[in-house]
């Protein structure tokens, strides 16, 4: 008999309710049941037979896949629903007539583009590290920045016992008593440039993401969302080529 068990991590993300990781840490913290007993990282499911429910409510798979680009403003969290009742990214896309899910990070005082979607493989292949996607990022320091920071910076800055990739920084402008910075990183980790900065003592004022792999925020308001067209989607699907997937 042929065994059409999938890992469960991958039908959550199929079925649009996370990411592939977002999906792991939801198994992680208990939120994930099969058949109603709550189920284990590394669990398989029969998406035909089995019975699946996250937060209590039960998964069901969504045939229409969706791909928007969000102009996140301050103030929301990254995330399908939280746990402190702080308004989340989801809050500001309900009228997508789907639901959709962030792919990747941008920390709550942060803004700038957010793609969101249901489709859990392309989320996943997007931001997979094999991916090395380029995701540029406006950000205002506090007063003045020479050269040396400027060296650390794009050198690589040692976070949790890792060090950062090499990466551009460069000045986009100056004043009196604060600076620009372009940062254009290929990596996601938390908080990552507001912690590099943190490290060379620069304080963020600001942290905008203007684009990813290519594609452009634009005149985009704060707090409204756009499908993504075709040739933005070529950009993103480009680029992940080869990413694993599994």
């Amino acid at each position: 008999m042929k065994d059409n068990k999938i890992r469960l991590q991958k039908h959550l993300s199929e079925c649009g309710i996370a990411s592939r990781r977002k999906a792991e840490e939801l198994i992680e913290q208990g939120k994930v049941r099969v058949n109603g007993r709550v189920a284990a990282l590394g669990a398989k499911v029969d998406p035909k037979r089995d019975k699946v429910s996250v937060h209590g409510k039960t998964v069901v798979p969504q045939n229409q896949k969706m791909y928007i680009m969000l102009h996140k403003p301050r103030g929301f969290v990254t995330t399908t629903s939280d746990e402190l009742d702080r308004k989340c990214v989801t809050d500001l896309v309900k009228d997508a007539g789907v639901k959709l899910f962030p792919v990747g990070r941008l920390d709550r005082n942060s803004e700038g583009l957010l793609i969101m979607t249901n489709d859990g493989v392309f989320a996943n292949n997007l931001t997979h590290p094999s991916a090395h996607v380029n995701k540029t990022y406006r950000v205002t320091v506090k007063g003045e920045v020479d050269d040396e920071k400027l060296i650390r910076l794009r050198e690589g800055i040692v976070l949790d016992g890792r060090k950062t990739l090499p990466c551009d920084v460069f000045v986009a402008e100056r004043k009196t008593d604060r600076t620009v910075l372009i940062f254009i990183i290929q990596e996601g980790r938390n908080r990552q440039i507001r912690r590099m900065c943190e490290e060379v003592q620069l304080e963020v004022m600001r942290l905008k993401r203007t684009e990813i792999a290519g594609v452009k925020l634009g005149m985009l308001p704060q707090g409204k969302w756009r499908p993504l067209n075709e040739r933005e989607m070529r950009h993103l699907t480009g680029v992940t080529t080869g990413a694993e997937s599994k």
